[in-house]
C-alpha cells in the first residue's frame, strides 16, 4: 500500500503555494497513491474559499483523501468544504479520522487548539485507544499537525504538541504499537522516535522554514515543496521524503 502525505498547504491568494501543490499532484499522480492523507495547515489568512480548490487539485489522484486540521485552518469551514472526507470521525469540536485498507489502519489525531499555534494531543487520548484498539488492522499509522518530537528549530517547539509524554506512555504500553507517526507544522523534513517509534515530519507544500537552532546566525534556506510517501509491503513500511 502506498499512502502520500501532504502537508502546510498554506494557501492564500497570491503566494503562490497552490501552484506548488499542483506540481506535488502531478508528481503523485505517476506515483498512484492508494490514499492520500492532508496534515494539516491547508490556508493561510482566512482563505476558506481555498478548501474548495485544494479539494478540485487532490481530487485527480482519483483515491481517498483523508484530513486532520492545522492551527491555520478555519474548522468549521474545513468541514463543510469536505462533508464527505474519507474516514472522518468528528468527535465534539476535533476532527479526526480513522479508515482502514485491508490490514492497515490510518488514524489521524486532530492536535489543534482555538486560538494558538501550538497543538495538544492530550485532550483527545482516550479517543485515541479506543481508534489504535479496533480489532482488523495489524498494522497502524498515525498522523497528526503538530510534531510530537522535539525539532530543535527554537520557535517551532515553542508551538509543539504538548502532551507527548502522556502519548508516548500510551503508545509504550500497547503490545501492537503503530509502525510510525506522522506530522507536519514544522516546514521542514525530519525524522526521530517517540517511544521507540518513528516519528517523521513531513516536509511543507509552502516555503521551508530554515534549520535554526538558535544560533547567532540563520542558515539559508533554498528547499523545493516537499511531501513524503509511506509504502508498506510484506517487507514492511519504508517512509519517503520527497521533494516535488
Amino acid at each position: 500500500m502506498i499512502v502520500a502525505q501532504v502537508s502546510d498547504v498554506h494557501a492564500a491568494p497570491g503566494n503562490g503555494n497552490m501552484s506548488r501543490l499542483v506540481r506535488a499532484v502531478s508528481w503523485l499522480a505517476e506515483v498512484k497513491p492508494d490514499a492520500v492523507v492532508v496534515s494539516g495547515d491547508l490556508i493561510e489568512e482566512g482563505w476558506t474559499e481555498g478548501y474548495a480548490e485544494i479539494g478540485v487539485r487532490l481530487s485527480v489522484l482519483n483515491c481517498p483523501v483523508l484530513m486532520v486540521p492545522g492551527n491555520s485552518d478555519n474548522c468549521c469551514a474545513l468541514k463543510s468544504a469536505f462533508p464527505n472526507r474519507y474516514g472522518a470521525v468528528d468527535n465534539g469540536d476535533a476532527i479526526h479520522f480513522s479508515a482502514q485498507f485491508g490490514a492497515i489502519r490510518l488514524v489521524g489525531l486532530d492536535t489543534s487548539l482555538s486560538g494558538t499555534a501550538a497543538g495538544d494531543v492530550a485532550q483527545h487520548l482516550g479517543w485515541l485507544k479506543q481508534a489504535l484498539d479496533l480489532p482488523g488492522a495489524q498494522s497502524t499509522l498515525l498522523f497528526t499537525h503538530h510534531h510530537v518530537v522535539p525539532c530543535g528549530i527554537p520557535p517551532m517547539d515553542a508551538v509543539i504538541a504538548q502532551g507527548r509524554e502522556e502519548l508516548a506512555a500510551l503508545l509504550t504500553r500497547r503490545s501492537l504499537k503503530p509502525l510510525a507517526i506522522s506530522s507536519g507544522h514544522v516546514h521542514r523534513p525530519m525524522s526521530a522516535t517517540l517511544a521507540a517509534i518513528p516519528a517523521h515530519i513531513c516536509g511543507s507544500i509552502c516555503g521551508a522554514n530554515p534549520l535554526w537552532f538558535g544560533g547567532p546566525n540563520i542558515p539559508a534556506v533554498n528547499d523545493p515543496p516537499m511531501i513524503m510517501v509511506h509504502r508498506l509491503t510484506a517487507d514492511g513500511l519504508v517512509s519517503s521524503h520527497v521533494a516535488v
